[in-house]
């Protein structure tokens, strides 16, 4: 039998989903000896974050690459990853805790309940902050019209250092900026790269408050009707993919620094004293998310602090 599939995924190509994504199907086409071929459908082909989520449940797609932050709407618990100082700045860590953790297997079943089998997890960067200024303490936030994502933990945990969080859609952000509308904003180095925010924000801070992660997951109907040994080349080649990307990330975020370092911005790189002054704040603000996941996000939120601590 041959198998032809969908892979839908949320960034634009090039960035890490994408070098993921084109990596599973280069392996699983070629250890599948010709059975499976796999288009990859990257973002604005077929839907952006929960709409993505809707057609992996739906069956639309056979797998998906999805933000937790898409993904919350109907897992409350995902907001976890949007907390501030919970797990390690290390991608190498991360993903051992988004490996072998006992969060994550938990979080997993919560998954499966939405109709998603999750297949791999992946850390796909640590986020740093842009503005016109240095901003090395919590006093530099106030007054800042800081974007964010359109999540109540990622405006909340900003609003808590005194900042004033601004919803903006991604694609519309450089212009935000440069109408000076927002006066700064979050991303990996990759995605500010990208999107060439340094044209239009003089000042990067390396300050590592949490990292973007994904799933690579399969819709749960399609999943349960495939053979093991197709399931164990599917699994063969998210982890070789996994692989892939975490060898690219600490290159692709070095070169990235260094260029706009090259094109005249700011790189300040906060001291382990400044990234805790915000870790106090975040500390005595976790009940930001559990006010919003529950008992579930409670049990997620333990069991992964466990799990990070457990790895120091």
């Amino acid at each position: 039998q041959s198998y032809v599939w969908k892979l839908a995924h949320e960034e634009g190509i090039g960035e890490l989903q994408d070098l993921y994504a084109n990596k599973f199907k280069e392996v699983i086409e070629k250890s599948g000896g010709g059975r499976v071929s796999v288009s990859i459908y990257p973002v604005g082909q077929l839907g952006d974050g929960t709409n993505l989520v809707e057609l992996l449940q739906m069956g639309g797609v056979e797998f998906a690459i999805n933000n937790p932050g898409a993904v919350a709407p109907i897992v409350p618990a995902c907001n976890v990853f949007s907390l501030h100082f919970l797990l390690p700045n290390n991608t190498v860590k991360l993903n051992k805790i988004l490996h072998e953790g006992e969060g994550i297997k938990y979080l997993n079943e919560l998954y499966l309940k939405q109709d998603m089998s999750v297949i791999d997890w992946m850390p796909t960067g640590l986020n740093t902050w842009t503005a016109n200024k240095p901003l090395r303490t919590p006093a530099d936030f106030k007054g800042v019209k800081f974007r964010t994502m359109a999540a109540p933990v990622i405006a909340k945990s900003y609003n808590a250092y005194g900042a004033d969080a601004v919803p903006i859609p991604y694609t519309e952000l450089y212009s935000a900026l440069q109408l000076h509308m927002v006066d700064g904003q979050v991303n990996p180095v990759y995605a500010i790269n990208n999107m060439k925010y340094y044209e239009v924000q003089s000042h990067l801070m390396l300050s590592y408050p949490d990292c973007f992660v994904a799933t690579f997951c399969a819709n749960r109907d399609y999943w349960e009707t495939l053979p093991e040994d197709i399931k164990r080349l599917v699994a063969e080649a998210a982890n070789e993919a996994n692989v892939y990307i975490i060898e690219n990330q600490v290159r692709i975020s070095d070169e990235g620094i260094q260029y706009m370092k090259d094109r005249g911005t700011i790189v300040i790189e906060l001291t382990d004293d400044e990234r805790g002054a915000f870790k106090a704040i975040a500390e005595q603000n976790r009940n930001i998310y559990t006010d919003l996941a529950g008992d579930k996000g409670q049990k997620l939120l333990d069991l992964l602090a466990a799990d990070a601590e457990k790895l120091n």
